[in-house]
């Protein structure tokens, strides 16, 4: 009983640092100047909690324990970097006047730069870094994600995550990067990978890479908070509306992408109407917007969050899964594969083909796309092609490619859907043995 009690309380504490390390981060990083020292703080405070909440319970307001318990190790943190001479008092007055000098963690925003979260995006983009630095160490610190899970994301080794987000702190560090929103010139040339990194976010909680949940829901709110603050912070850019759009019209569908026992939905089996109307207004209010602009300014081609978001849109217009213009994806996939070429915007061109000219027409993408390096351990591939191999009739080669998707998913709910397949393809599903792992 103690065993399961304790794994309970280890198994709350991860849910909370889940949920709370964004904000815990980026509040200490407004105190302490330095997102390297930030994190390992907020490091401090989730031991301290795997310490203590085994023995005392989980408190009613998890975040504030935290950030209480990291604060009296930045006080540390000062105490140890400041000249022996100064006294102690002087030490915890300094640390008050920092404090007061910037809004609460948990107050609301009340302008367009009140945000700590956001100033922690920005600063996780900024130019001194690599595009891929910049995207690794926001959804380190933005997203609480682990380096495996990042590694996922990006189809690269974990250890070259790792040793990007060591090098992207030092760096940081190195160069006094200022805590705070660029404006100007400045704002406009940093947007991209702004939203690159606000999408990965909203991925990661829309389709988890990894543990018992089908989504994670807190990553998908803040992905959207933050996007929604930066329409506001740049009302001109066709494409943050686009990436807003996207966001909006996929996270309509939330509520009804998993069943009663968390089992996932998958698209063409959704209950429509448990689609979030609200959602799906402000994201073709958003993409109307983003379209206008691209218009107004001449830009040419729309950027690829608007393509996205279009895409989105065809599927949020149907009412049944019948009335989707199938034909119309198909020519939006292959603008955004003109524009932005992409093994995976390839996969999914093939499934819209599939579904407007028959499976025949897919297949012949996918199979095209099996020796893609980047794709080896994507597990979608083999899921998609299992789909169009059974549709076609081939059951037993159906059975096996849902068995190897099955095999390269690191999240259970997906695994057991995936396994599931196998097994109504007839047969032995391998992938049920107890040989592969999850996470």
């Amino acid at each position: 009983m103690a065993t399961d009690t304790h794994t309970s309380i280890n198994g709350a504490i991860d849910a909370v640092w889940r949920i709370e390390s964004p904000r815990l981060i980026a509040g200490l990083a407004r105190i302490v100047r330095d997102v390297g020292v930030a994190e390992d703080l907020a490091q401090d405070a989730l031991v301290a909690a795997l310490e203590q909440w085994p023995k005392s319970g989980v408190p009613d307001n998890p975040g504030a324990w935290l950030m209480a318990v990291a604060k009296h190790r930045a006080i540390d943190h000062f105490r140890r970097s400041t000249r022996g001479e100064r006294k102690h008092e002087e030490l915890g007055r300094e640390f008050a006047t920092k404090e007061m000098a910037v809004p609460d963690l948990n107050a609301a925003l009340d302008d367009d730069v009140g945000d700590d979260l956001l100033r922690l995006v920005f600063i996780s983009c900024h130019p001194v870094l690599s595009t891929e630095a910049r995207v690794a160490l926001t959804l380190r610190l933005l997203g609480g994600l682990t380096t495996v899970e990042i590694a996922r994301a990006f189809l690269v080794p974990e250890p070259t995550i790792a040793q990007r987000i060591v090098r992207a702190k030092r760096t940081l560090a190195e160069k006094r990067v200022p805590f705070e929103v660029p404006r100007g010139t400045e704002l406009a040339a940093r947007l991209s990978s702004v939203l690159e990194v606000i999408y990965l976010i909203f991925n990661e909680g829309y389709s988890a890479t990894a543990g018992d949940d089908w989504m994670r829901p807190a990553l998908c709110e803040d992905a959207l908070r933050l996007g929604r603050i930066l329409a506001g912070l740049a009302p001109r850019e066709p494409e943050v509306h686009g990436l807003a759009a996207l966001m909006e019209i996929q996270a309509s569908r939330s509520g009804a992408r998993v069943g009663p026992s968390g089992d996932p939905i998958l698209l063409l089996d959704q209950n429509r109407a448990r689609w979030d109307q609200l959602l799906i207004g402000r994201g073709l209010a958003a993409l109307a917007r983003s379209e206008q602009l691209t218009a107004g300014k001449n830009h040419g081609p729309r950027g690829p969050y608007t393509m996205q978001a279009a895409i989105a849109a065809c599927h949020a217009r149907a009412r049944t899964p019948e009335e989707t213009d199938w034909p119309q994806i198909v020519a939006l996939y292959a603008e955004l594969a003109r524009l932005t070429p992409s093994p995976v915007v390839e996969l999914n061109r093939a499934v819209a083909l599939a579904m407007a000219f028959g499976p025949a027409a897919g297949l012949e993408v996918v199979d095209a796309l099996a020796f893609e390096p980047s794709l080896e351990s994507y597990h979608l591939l083999p899921s998609v092609r299992g789909d169009l191999l059974k549709k076609l009739g081939r059951v037993d080669e159906a059975r096996l490619e849902f068995e190897r998707a099955a095999g390269l998913t690191r999240n259970s709910r997906e695994r057991e859907l995936l396994i599931g397949r196998a097994r109504a393809c007839g047969g032995a599903a391998a992938a049920s043995e107890p040989g592969v792992e999850g996470n």
